[in-house]
């Protein structure tokens, strides 16, 4: 047998182990489209959006010449793959084509432009690669390699990819669920994103957890308005209008909504005690008499606040056109992620409370969202998206959660029995934060398993 000598096997074994397939070359093909989505329309690069349309046809023949494919409000996509019992209700898989901006002022601090799509060492780095990128090709590249294998569905299945997710998602998602209706589309599942796999996760040290999201919290933001005296910075008033709306805002933001243990976070508990050490396996057990104790521990620790609280964010504040002129307007909007069974006139009735000031005008910015449901942990979606992921990661803790933000779920809730959130990429806690944020990355090991697991979530949920 030939030897290779051993400087040259140790040159080529980084090149071999390193080598990105075509999955991972698609994803960072794709992320090269900035299909960045604007608060203000006017600013969308259509021609991003016509682009990666082109890109996906190109790369998936047989998706778009086997399935029926409808372009929804210009820019969004409806594939449908048909199944042979027509009687079965179809299910649903969803994702989001566009992106986030690149906050100005940090495209420095990225390891590689955000939307130059650059694979190395190993990782895709780029806008998209986990949010949301990710599960438009995942999902597309499962679909060509069943209709490689001449895989045939048993039960319809649907894939919506919305374009305007991060800015609401009403021309997509809401365009694409008001035409399924029309088409008489009643799914009895459906995966969005917004669920992941994590093999850090501080609650269970040492084990490998998949989180699927079985519930989401409710989007809600409240604008504070005063109005008052202005006029030239020598002769103030005794309170100004921004004096007068910083007060306001401080007082919601040192009384924040006190911390409690709701569906799912209970189940989830409940299904992490076998896997923890003592005390946290009795409590975990035990939700009867310490779920106020492990909700004041949870608080505590920012990684897993959200999941016990309505969160309050202050993220605008706009007062002010020059350093001597005393403004007479002041704003500031407050955004809150609503746990399941808080409503936004409770929130709305709270805040009025705190702020106690009839100068402070407090209105609800414009979100017609509801509340949607938690779905049933062990209805079949559930079980079919545990049994995907079991299949590729054997030993993995499965569990229930709850999303801390809002997905397009909310304009799929008069459609489905149920609705889950997730996407089979494994990532560390601290990747987490790349998502809407600096250096977004992902392994291309990590991203070749979620391609794995779409295509068993796919064959699972088509079979009758």
């Amino acid at each position: 047998m030939m030897r290779i000598p051993l400087l040259l096997a140790l040159l080529l074994l980084p090149l071999a182990s390193l080598q990105a397939g075509p999955a991972a070359e698609n994803l960072a093909a794709a992320v090269r489209f900035a299909t960045i989505s604007h608060q203000d329309r006017n600013q969308v690069d259509e021609q991003a959006f016509l682009g990666l349309h082109a890109f996906l046809r190109e790369t998936y023949p047989q998706t778009f010449a086997q399935l029926e494919v409808k372009v929804i409000n210009d820019f969004s996509l409806v594939l449908v793959w048909r199944g042979s019992e027509t009687t079965a209700k179809p299910v649903l898989f969803t994702a989001h084509m566009d992106v986030v901006p690149v906050e100005p002022g940090t495209e420095a601090d990225w390891t590689h432009p955000a939307f130059d799509g650059v694979i190395e060492n190993g990782v895709i780095y780029g806008r998209g690669t986990l949010d949301d990128k990710l599960g438009v090709i995942s999902l597309l590249e499962a679909v060509e390699r069943l209709l490689a294998r001449s895989y045939a569905p048993a039960r319809t299945v649907v894939f919506a990819f919305g374009h305007d997710e991060e800015v609401s998602g009403v021309q997509g998602a809401g365009e694409i669920a008001r035409y399924l209706k029309e088409e008489g589309f009643y799914f009895d599942w459906m995966v969005d994103e917004g669920g992941m796999m994590f093999n850090d996760n501080p609650l269970v040290p040492g084990e490998q957890v998949a989180l699927i999201g079985v519930a989401e919290k409710l989007y809600l933001t409240l604008i504070f308005r005063v109005e008052g005296e202005g006029g030239h910075s020598s002769r103030p008033p005794r309170v100004t209008t921004i004096g007068r709306l910083a007060a306001a805002v401080k007082k919601v933001e040192d009384n924040p909504f006190p911390a409690r243990i709701v569906p799912p976070i209970d189940a989830m508990l409940e299904r992490m005690a076998p896997h923890v050490d003592f005390p946290q396996s009795f409590l975990f057990n035990n939700l009867w008499l310490s779920d106020w104790l492990i909700a004041r521990i949870m608080e505590s620790n920012p990684t897993t606040a959200a999941f016990v609280q309505t969160t309050t964010a202050l993220t605008m504040f706009n007062a002010g056109v020059k350093e001597n002129v005393i403004p007479q307007m002041a704003e500031a909007r407050i955004n809150f992620r609503l746990l399941p069974g808080d409503s936004a006139e409770m929130v709305i009735e709270r805040v009025t409370e705190l702020v106690d000031d009839p100068a402070v005008k407090i209105t609800r910015a414009a979100n017609t969202a509801r509340q949607a449901p938690v779905a049933q942990i062990d209805g079949p979606g559930f079980v079919q998206v545990s049994r995907a992921v079991e299949a590729v990661y054997p030993n993995t803790l499965v569990l229930p959660y709850m999303l801390p933000a809002t997905t397009d779920v909310r304009h799929y809730l008069d459609l489905a029995d149920n609705h889950y959130r997730f996407h089979g990429a494994l990532i560390g806690m601290e990747q987490g934060a790349q998502i809407h944020g600096t250096d977004e990355q992902l392994s291309v090991a990590s991203f070749e398993k979620t391609v794995d697991i779409a295509v068993q979530m796919i064959q699972m949920g088509t079979q009758p």
